[in-house]
Protein backbone atom coordinates (compact mmCIF):
# COMPACT_ATOMS: atom_id res chain seq x y z
CA UNK A 1 0.00 0.00 0.00
CA UNK A 2 1.18 3.38 -0.97
CA UNK A 3 1.83 5.95 1.39
CA UNK A 4 -1.13 7.92 -0.55
CA UNK A 5 -3.03 5.06 0.18
CA UNK A 6 -2.73 4.75 4.04
CA UNK A 7 -3.43 8.23 4.36
CA UNK A 8 -6.43 8.11 2.37
CA UNK A 9 -7.58 5.35 4.60
CA UNK A 10 -6.67 6.87 7.81
CA UNK A 11 -8.91 10.03 6.95
CA UNK A 12 -11.59 7.42 5.67
CA UNK A 13 -10.94 5.66 9.28
CA UNK A 14 -11.50 8.99 11.21
CA UNK A 15 -14.05 10.36 8.83
CA UNK A 16 -16.35 6.98 10.19
CA UNK A 17 -15.23 7.04 13.74
CA UNK A 18 -17.49 6.45 16.23
CA UNK A 19 -16.21 9.65 18.26
CA UNK A 20 -16.50 12.98 17.19
CA UNK A 21 -13.36 14.56 15.95
CA UNK A 22 -11.86 17.61 14.79
CA UNK A 23 -8.85 18.88 13.95
CA UNK A 24 -8.18 23.09 14.28
CA UNK A 25 -5.32 25.32 13.96
CA UNK A 26 -4.14 26.15 17.00
CA UNK A 27 -6.22 29.48 17.25
CA UNK A 28 -9.64 27.02 16.48
CA UNK A 29 -10.08 27.10 13.20
CA UNK A 30 -11.55 23.82 11.86
CA UNK A 31 -9.35 22.13 9.27
CA UNK A 32 -11.24 18.84 9.56
CA UNK A 33 -14.37 17.45 11.19
CA UNK A 34 -15.99 14.02 11.40
CA UNK A 35 -20.28 14.01 10.86
CA UNK A 36 -20.02 12.68 14.29
CA UNK A 37 -18.58 15.99 15.31
CA UNK A 38 -20.34 18.06 13.51
CA UNK A 39 -23.91 16.51 14.59
CA UNK A 40 -23.08 17.32 17.77
CA UNK A 41 -21.95 20.84 17.04
CA UNK A 42 -23.88 21.89 14.51
CA UNK A 43 -26.87 23.02 17.14
CA UNK A 44 -24.52 25.65 18.84
CA UNK A 45 -23.78 27.30 15.33
CA UNK A 46 -25.72 30.92 14.76
CA UNK A 47 -25.55 30.92 11.45
CA UNK A 48 -25.13 27.16 10.55
CA UNK A 49 -21.58 27.30 9.73
CA UNK A 50 -18.80 25.68 11.98
CA UNK A 51 -15.59 27.20 10.89
CA UNK A 52 -14.20 28.04 14.49
CA UNK A 53 -14.18 25.60 17.68
CA UNK A 54 -13.81 28.36 20.14
CA UNK A 55 -16.47 29.95 18.63
CA UNK A 56 -19.02 27.45 18.69
CA UNK A 57 -18.42 26.90 22.24
CA UNK A 58 -17.87 30.14 23.09
CA UNK A 59 -21.94 30.17 24.62
CA UNK A 60 -21.15 26.87 26.83
CA UNK A 61 -18.03 26.79 27.15
CA UNK A 62 -16.07 30.18 27.28
CA UNK A 63 -13.15 28.99 29.37
CA UNK A 64 -11.54 26.91 26.68
CA UNK A 65 -10.30 29.08 24.38
CA UNK A 66 -8.78 30.25 27.78
CA UNK A 67 -6.76 27.14 28.75
CA UNK A 68 -5.69 26.32 24.57
CA UNK A 69 -4.00 30.13 24.64
CA UNK A 70 -2.64 29.53 28.63
CA UNK A 71 -1.24 25.99 27.83
CA UNK A 72 2.04 26.46 27.99
CA UNK A 73 3.88 22.99 26.55
CA UNK A 74 4.11 22.74 22.98
CA UNK A 75 2.29 19.38 23.00
CA UNK A 76 -0.25 17.36 25.41
CA UNK A 77 -3.53 17.44 26.52
CA UNK A 78 -5.22 20.87 26.89
CA UNK A 79 -8.06 19.71 28.83
CA UNK A 80 -9.68 16.12 29.54
CA UNK A 81 -12.97 14.85 29.43
CA UNK A 82 -14.00 18.36 30.26
CA UNK A 83 -18.16 17.98 30.42
CA UNK A 84 -20.10 20.53 28.46
CA UNK A 85 -24.09 21.29 29.42
CA UNK A 86 -26.13 22.20 26.07
CA UNK A 87 -29.44 23.55 27.00
CA UNK A 88 -30.91 24.47 30.54
CA UNK A 89 -32.32 21.11 30.92
CA UNK A 90 -35.86 21.53 32.28
CA UNK A 91 -36.83 18.98 34.05
CA UNK A 92 -40.21 17.74 32.61
CA UNK A 93 -39.77 19.18 29.40
CA UNK A 94 -36.24 18.29 28.01
CA UNK A 95 -33.18 16.90 29.71
CA UNK A 96 -29.70 18.34 29.71
CA UNK A 97 -27.43 16.89 26.91
CA UNK A 98 -23.95 16.83 28.10
CA UNK A 99 -20.91 16.12 26.01
CA UNK A 100 -17.34 15.26 26.84
CA UNK A 101 -14.06 17.29 24.80
CA UNK A 102 -10.89 16.40 25.11
CA UNK A 103 -9.01 18.84 23.39
CA UNK A 104 -5.29 17.84 22.43
CA UNK A 105 -2.06 20.13 21.54
CA UNK A 106 -0.65 18.14 18.79
CA UNK A 107 2.35 21.19 18.32
CA UNK A 108 2.74 24.72 17.84
CA UNK A 109 0.09 24.78 15.29
CA UNK A 110 -2.24 22.02 15.50
CA UNK A 111 -5.00 20.97 17.80
CA UNK A 112 -6.78 18.04 18.11
CA UNK A 113 -10.61 17.46 19.42
CA UNK A 114 -12.82 14.34 20.86
CA UNK A 115 -16.07 14.92 21.26
CA UNK A 116 -18.92 12.33 23.24
CA UNK A 117 -22.26 12.27 24.20
CA UNK A 118 -22.35 11.61 27.69
CA UNK A 119 -25.60 12.70 28.62
CA UNK A 120 -26.74 8.72 30.28
CA UNK A 121 -23.59 8.34 31.65
CA UNK A 122 -24.39 11.74 33.77
CA UNK A 123 -27.36 11.23 34.65
CA UNK A 124 -26.08 7.58 36.07
CA UNK A 125 -23.04 9.04 37.48
CA UNK A 126 -24.73 11.86 39.55
CA UNK A 127 -27.53 8.93 41.23
CA UNK A 128 -24.41 7.09 41.92
CA UNK A 129 -22.85 10.47 43.81
CA UNK A 130 -25.50 10.43 46.13
CA UNK A 131 -25.84 6.75 47.35
CA UNK A 132 -22.00 7.80 47.58
CA UNK A 133 -22.58 10.80 49.67
CA UNK A 134 -25.21 8.73 51.70
CA UNK A 135 -22.28 6.11 52.63
CA UNK A 136 -19.92 8.62 53.20
CA UNK A 137 -21.96 10.39 55.77
CA UNK A 138 -22.42 6.99 57.65
CA UNK A 139 -19.53 5.39 57.66
CA UNK A 140 -16.80 8.59 57.86
CA UNK A 141 -15.86 10.59 60.70
CA UNK A 142 -18.29 8.83 63.17
CA UNK A 143 -16.52 9.84 65.83
CA UNK A 144 -17.37 13.50 65.30
CA UNK A 145 -20.92 14.74 64.24
CA UNK A 146 -24.10 15.61 66.13
CA UNK A 147 -27.39 14.01 66.16
CA UNK A 148 -30.19 16.22 66.15
CA UNK A 149 -33.95 15.66 65.78
CA UNK A 150 -36.44 17.53 63.99
CA UNK A 151 -40.47 17.95 64.09
CA UNK A 152 -42.32 18.57 61.15
CA UNK A 153 -41.19 22.37 60.34
CA UNK A 154 -37.61 21.32 60.47
CA UNK A 155 -37.82 22.94 64.45
CA UNK A 156 -35.26 20.97 67.00
CA UNK A 157 -37.52 19.31 69.20
CA UNK A 158 -34.60 17.69 71.44
CA UNK A 159 -30.83 17.92 72.64
CA UNK A 160 -28.26 15.84 73.09
CA UNK A 161 -24.14 16.34 74.37
CA UNK A 162 -22.96 15.64 70.88
CA UNK A 163 -25.14 19.21 69.61
CA UNK A 164 -22.67 21.34 72.12
CA UNK A 165 -19.76 19.48 70.94
CA UNK A 166 -19.73 19.92 67.60
CA UNK A 167 -21.05 23.65 67.56
CA UNK A 168 -21.07 24.93 71.10
CA UNK A 169 -25.32 25.42 71.21
CA UNK A 170 -26.99 24.73 74.35
CA UNK A 171 -30.43 23.67 75.02
CA UNK A 172 -31.84 26.78 75.53
CA UNK A 173 -30.03 28.22 72.43
CA UNK A 174 -31.67 25.60 69.79
CA UNK A 175 -35.00 23.81 71.14
CA UNK A 176 -37.29 25.31 69.10
CA UNK A 177 -35.61 26.71 66.74
CA UNK A 178 -35.23 25.71 62.82
CA UNK A 179 -31.88 23.75 62.23
CA UNK A 180 -31.10 26.74 59.57
CA UNK A 181 -29.43 28.03 62.85
CA UNK A 182 -26.61 25.79 62.36
CA UNK A 183 -26.19 27.91 58.82
CA UNK A 184 -24.95 31.40 57.98
CA UNK A 185 -27.94 33.91 57.55
CA UNK A 186 -27.32 34.21 53.83
CA UNK A 187 -26.82 30.50 53.17
CA UNK A 188 -30.20 29.46 53.45
CA UNK A 189 -33.97 30.56 53.35
CA UNK A 190 -37.22 29.35 54.91
CA UNK A 191 -38.31 27.76 51.77
CA UNK A 192 -34.82 25.59 51.49
CA UNK A 193 -35.34 24.71 55.24
CA UNK A 194 -38.77 23.08 53.57
CA UNK A 195 -36.96 22.22 50.33
CA UNK A 196 -34.56 19.55 52.00
CA UNK A 197 -36.90 18.07 54.43
CA UNK A 198 -39.53 17.47 51.06
CA UNK A 199 -36.50 15.98 49.56
CA UNK A 200 -35.71 13.94 52.19
CA UNK A 201 -39.01 12.62 52.20
CA UNK A 202 -38.89 12.05 48.59
CA UNK A 203 -35.55 10.48 48.29
CA UNK A 204 -34.65 8.91 51.77
CA UNK A 205 -32.15 11.53 52.76
CA UNK A 206 -31.12 15.19 51.68
CA UNK A 207 -27.74 16.10 52.03
CA UNK A 208 -25.28 18.92 51.59
CA UNK A 209 -22.42 20.78 52.54
CA UNK A 210 -21.27 24.26 53.08
CA UNK A 211 -20.29 26.64 55.94
CA UNK A 212 -21.83 26.02 59.29
CA UNK A 213 -21.80 28.13 62.38
CA UNK A 214 -20.73 27.70 65.95
CA UNK A 215 -22.45 29.54 68.65
CA UNK A 216 -19.33 31.80 68.87
CA UNK A 217 -20.28 33.29 65.44
CA UNK A 218 -17.16 30.81 64.55
CA UNK A 219 -17.62 28.80 60.79
CA UNK A 220 -16.66 25.47 60.04
CA UNK A 221 -17.36 23.36 56.66
CA UNK A 222 -19.90 20.92 57.35
CA UNK A 223 -22.06 17.86 56.37
CA UNK A 224 -25.50 17.85 57.33
CA UNK A 225 -27.78 14.92 56.51
CA UNK A 226 -31.49 15.23 56.82
CA UNK A 227 -33.57 11.55 57.13
CA UNK A 228 -37.17 10.76 57.75
CA UNK A 229 -37.96 9.47 61.15
CA UNK A 230 -41.07 8.08 58.87
CA UNK A 231 -42.23 7.29 55.82
CA UNK A 232 -45.22 9.98 55.32
CA UNK A 233 -44.76 12.23 52.73
CA UNK A 234 -45.35 15.72 52.91
CA UNK A 235 -48.16 17.72 51.30
CA UNK A 236 -47.42 19.69 48.21
CA UNK A 237 -49.60 22.58 49.34
CA UNK A 238 -50.84 24.18 52.25
CA UNK A 239 -54.33 23.57 54.25
CA UNK A 240 -55.29 21.64 57.03
CA UNK A 241 -54.44 18.26 56.02
CA UNK A 242 -50.86 19.84 55.57
CA UNK A 243 -51.05 21.09 59.68
CA UNK A 244 -51.64 17.62 60.59
CA UNK A 245 -49.47 15.68 58.66
CA UNK A 246 -46.35 18.05 59.83
CA UNK A 247 -47.64 16.91 63.51
CA UNK A 248 -46.79 13.35 62.15
CA UNK A 249 -43.85 13.85 60.70
CA UNK A 250 -40.07 13.87 62.53
CA UNK A 251 -36.64 13.67 60.79
CA UNK A 252 -33.14 13.95 62.38
CA UNK A 253 -30.20 15.76 61.18
CA UNK A 254 -26.72 14.24 61.33
CA UNK A 255 -24.22 17.23 61.57
CA UNK A 256 -20.49 16.79 60.87
CA UNK A 257 -17.51 19.24 60.86
CA UNK A 258 -15.66 17.95 57.75
CA UNK A 259 -13.17 21.26 57.68
CA UNK A 260 -9.77 18.89 57.23
CA UNK A 261 -11.82 17.17 54.30
CA UNK A 262 -12.85 20.34 52.60
CA UNK A 263 -9.91 20.95 50.10
CA UNK A 264 -9.99 17.23 48.63
CA UNK A 265 -13.53 17.55 48.74
CA UNK A 266 -14.11 20.59 47.20
CA UNK A 267 -11.10 19.69 44.31
CA UNK A 268 -13.11 17.15 43.16
CA UNK A 269 -15.93 19.22 42.90
CA UNK A 270 -14.47 21.92 41.40
CA UNK A 271 -13.29 20.38 38.70
CA UNK A 272 -16.36 19.79 37.13
CA UNK A 273 -18.51 22.72 38.18
CA UNK A 274 -16.84 25.99 38.68
CA UNK A 275 -15.18 28.46 36.06
CA UNK A 276 -11.71 27.97 35.63
CA UNK A 277 -10.96 31.59 34.86
CA UNK A 278 -12.93 33.37 37.64
CA UNK A 279 -13.38 30.55 40.18
CA UNK A 280 -17.15 31.14 40.48
CA UNK A 281 -20.11 28.40 39.19
CA UNK A 282 -19.80 27.53 35.63
CA UNK A 283 -22.92 27.17 32.86
CA UNK A 284 -23.66 23.38 34.08
CA UNK A 285 -23.81 24.05 37.72
CA UNK A 286 -25.97 27.42 37.11
CA UNK A 287 -28.93 25.43 35.18
CA UNK A 288 -28.34 22.66 37.66
CA UNK A 289 -29.65 24.80 40.12
CA UNK A 290 -31.94 26.69 38.82
CA UNK A 291 -33.36 23.40 37.59
CA UNK A 292 -33.50 21.92 41.21
CA UNK A 293 -34.96 25.79 42.28
CA UNK A 294 -37.65 25.47 39.42
CA UNK A 295 -38.73 21.58 40.48
CA UNK A 296 -39.26 23.54 43.82
CA UNK A 297 -41.08 26.00 42.86
CA UNK A 298 -43.51 23.82 41.18
CA UNK A 299 -44.16 21.48 44.40
CA UNK A 300 -44.64 24.78 46.44
CA UNK A 301 -44.64 28.13 44.60
CA UNK A 302 -42.27 30.94 45.55
CA UNK A 303 -40.56 33.86 44.46
CA UNK A 304 -37.61 33.19 42.07
CA UNK A 305 -35.26 35.90 40.34
CA UNK A 306 -32.86 35.43 37.61
CA UNK A 307 -30.59 38.22 36.48
CA UNK A 308 -28.67 38.40 33.61
CA UNK A 309 -25.32 40.21 33.42
CA UNK A 310 -22.86 41.70 30.35
CA UNK A 311 -19.63 43.57 31.16
CA UNK A 312 -20.28 46.54 28.18
CA UNK A 313 -18.27 47.17 25.21
CA UNK A 314 -15.69 44.27 26.27
CA UNK A 315 -14.48 43.57 22.95
CA UNK A 316 -13.12 46.93 23.21
CA UNK A 317 -11.24 46.11 26.44
CA UNK A 318 -9.59 42.71 24.86
CA UNK A 319 -8.73 45.03 21.50
CA UNK A 320 -7.01 47.89 23.65
CA UNK A 321 -5.65 46.25 27.02
CA UNK A 322 -4.91 42.76 25.50
CA UNK A 323 -7.21 39.41 26.52
CA UNK A 324 -4.85 39.25 29.80
CA UNK A 325 -6.43 42.32 30.91
CA UNK A 326 -9.66 41.72 29.92
CA UNK A 327 -9.69 38.29 31.73
CA UNK A 328 -8.85 40.59 34.91
CA UNK A 329 -11.64 42.40 34.46
CA UNK A 330 -13.75 39.49 34.33
CA UNK A 331 -12.04 37.73 37.50
CA UNK A 332 -13.16 41.57 39.44
CA UNK A 333 -16.72 41.04 38.23
CA UNK A 334 -17.23 37.89 39.55
CA UNK A 335 -15.59 38.99 42.54
CA UNK A 336 -18.00 41.69 42.66
CA UNK A 337 -21.09 39.94 42.36
CA UNK A 338 -19.61 37.06 44.62
CA UNK A 339 -19.52 39.66 47.22
CA UNK A 340 -22.52 41.41 46.03
CA UNK A 341 -24.60 37.98 46.65
CA UNK A 342 -25.99 35.74 49.14
CA UNK A 343 -24.65 32.16 49.92
CA UNK A 344 -27.99 30.62 48.73
CA UNK A 345 -27.92 32.82 45.73
CA UNK A 346 -25.71 30.88 42.48
CA UNK A 347 -23.41 33.31 41.02
CA UNK A 348 -22.11 32.01 37.35
CA UNK A 349 -20.39 32.79 34.26
CA UNK A 350 -22.30 31.32 31.78
CA UNK A 351 -20.47 32.80 28.61
CA UNK A 352 -17.46 34.99 27.49
CA UNK A 353 -18.52 38.22 29.55
CA UNK A 354 -22.00 36.67 30.19
CA UNK A 355 -22.54 36.25 34.10
CA UNK A 356 -25.86 34.68 35.92
CA UNK A 357 -27.30 34.88 39.37
CA UNK A 358 -30.55 32.62 40.70
CA UNK A 359 -32.25 34.18 43.37
CA UNK A 360 -34.11 32.15 45.31
CA UNK A 361 -36.87 32.99 47.60
CA UNK A 362 -36.48 36.97 46.04
CA UNK A 363 -38.62 38.86 44.31
CA UNK A 364 -38.21 41.48 41.11
CA UNK A 365 -37.79 44.29 43.68
CA UNK A 366 -35.88 42.70 45.77
CA UNK A 367 -33.19 41.54 43.20
CA UNK A 368 -33.21 44.44 41.33
CA UNK A 369 -32.11 46.60 44.51
CA UNK A 370 -29.25 44.32 44.69
CA UNK A 371 -28.18 44.62 41.04
CA UNK A 372 -28.85 48.09 41.10
CA UNK A 373 -26.19 48.41 43.66
CA UNK A 374 -23.59 46.06 42.17
CA UNK A 375 -24.22 48.44 39.25
CA UNK A 376 -23.29 51.46 40.81
CA UNK A 377 -20.24 49.89 42.63
CA UNK A 378 -18.58 48.74 38.77
CA UNK A 379 -18.93 51.83 37.65
CA UNK A 380 -17.42 53.60 40.69
CA UNK A 381 -14.11 50.85 40.25
CA UNK A 382 -10.91 50.29 38.09
CA UNK A 383 -9.12 47.67 37.33
CA UNK A 384 -5.76 48.00 37.90
CA UNK A 385 -3.45 45.75 35.13
CA UNK A 386 -0.27 45.90 33.88
CA UNK A 387 -0.27 49.98 34.45
CA UNK A 388 -3.73 50.80 33.21
CA UNK A 389 -6.59 51.83 34.82
CA UNK A 390 -9.69 49.73 32.89
CA UNK A 391 -13.06 51.54 33.67
CA UNK A 392 -15.53 49.63 32.39
CA UNK A 393 -19.72 49.25 33.33
CA UNK A 394 -22.38 46.39 32.99
CA UNK A 395 -25.88 45.85 31.97
CA UNK A 396 -28.47 43.78 33.19
CA UNK A 397 -31.26 41.58 32.47
CA UNK A 398 -33.89 41.07 35.39
CA UNK A 399 -36.86 38.44 35.45
CA UNK A 400 -39.01 37.11 38.05
CA UNK A 401 -41.37 33.99 38.89
CA UNK A 402 -44.76 35.55 39.15
CA UNK A 403 -48.16 34.59 40.22
CA UNK A 404 -48.35 31.92 37.08
CA UNK A 405 -46.06 29.63 37.29
CA UNK A 406 -43.14 29.25 34.09
CA UNK A 407 -41.01 27.25 32.98
CA UNK A 408 -37.32 27.91 33.48
CA UNK A 409 -36.80 28.53 29.76
CA UNK A 410 -39.25 31.12 29.26
CA UNK A 411 -37.83 32.82 32.67
CA UNK A 412 -34.72 32.74 30.97
CA UNK A 413 -35.48 34.32 27.61
CA UNK A 414 -37.79 37.03 29.90
CA UNK A 415 -34.39 37.96 31.73
CA UNK A 416 -32.36 37.93 28.26
CA UNK A 417 -34.78 40.11 26.65
CA UNK A 418 -34.47 42.71 29.22
CA UNK A 419 -31.23 42.62 29.23
CA UNK A 420 -31.10 43.46 25.84
CA UNK A 421 -33.68 46.05 26.81
CA UNK A 422 -30.66 47.18 28.97
CA UNK A 423 -28.34 47.50 25.76
CA UNK A 424 -30.69 49.42 23.99
CA UNK A 425 -31.24 51.99 26.12
CA UNK A 426 -27.68 52.70 26.36
CA UNK A 427 -26.41 49.99 28.73
CA UNK A 428 -24.53 50.97 32.43
CA UNK A 429 -28.05 50.13 33.58
CA UNK A 430 -31.02 47.35 35.11
CA UNK A 431 -33.72 46.48 33.28
CA UNK A 432 -36.82 44.35 34.13
CA UNK A 433 -38.58 42.52 31.72
CA UNK A 434 -42.28 43.86 32.01
CA UNK A 435 -45.09 41.77 29.45
CA UNK A 436 -45.92 44.38 26.63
Amino acid sequence: MSIDDEYEALVQFLYLAPVGLAQMSIDGEITFINPLSAKLLMPLSRDGNLTNLFTALEGVAPQLRHLSEHFAPSSGMVCDALRIQLNAGVRGKSDPQVLSLSLLKLDSTRLMAVLNDVTLQVKRERLLSKNEAWLNAILTGITDYAVVSLDGRGCIDDWNVSIGRVTGFDRDAVIGQPYSIFYPRDAITTDRVADRLHDADQNGWSIDDGWRIKSDGTRFWGNALIAPLNARPRPAVEGADRAVDLEESAYYLVLRDISDKREAINGLRNAVSLDPLTGIANRQAFFDAAANEWEHCKRSPREMSILLIDADHFKSVNDRYGHAAGDAVLRQLAAALTAAFRQVDVVARVGGEEFAVLLPSTGLQGALVVADRLRRVIESQMVRFDGADIRYTISGGLAAMGDCLIDLDTLMKRADRALYAAKAAGRNRIECWTPV
